[in-house]
């Protein structure tokens, strides 16, 4: 769910039998409850509101920033076979990886 311009991410809670949001690439947690669609973006609201709020009166960049690099731990035999199919396909590994991540978000 798309909030503001900022993505939540939402799931059921079956011990309270309510949905719960939560907002994704923040600097901190802006978590929210509610029964319905409507009340989660009405509650989403409220809560990221109250989260940028405090944001700007204590002067903390709200979001977080990403330097473009992570370090991925598998097993070695799908390291191999990632290997030899980014070769075949004339790419280096870390172009092979960025473009299997680019196809799942876009799925």
């Amino acid at each position: 769910m798309i909030i503001d311009g900022y993505r939540a991410v939402i799931q059921y809670d079956p011990d309270i039998e309510m949905f719960r949001g939560e907002f994704t690439g923040l600097n901190g947690g802006a978590d929210f409850y509610a029964d319905s669609v409507a009340e989660l973006r009405e509650e989403g609201r409220a809560s990221l509101r109250v989260f940028l709020d405090e944001c700007r009166e204590r002067g903390i960049e709200p979001t977080k920033s990403y330097s473009g690099k992570f370090l991925v731990r598998l097993p070695a035999e799908l390291h191999e076979h990632a290997a030899d199919a980014a070769m075949a396909r004339g790419q280096s590994l870390n172009q092979f990886v960025a473009s299997a991540i680019e196809h799942e978000l876009s799925a």
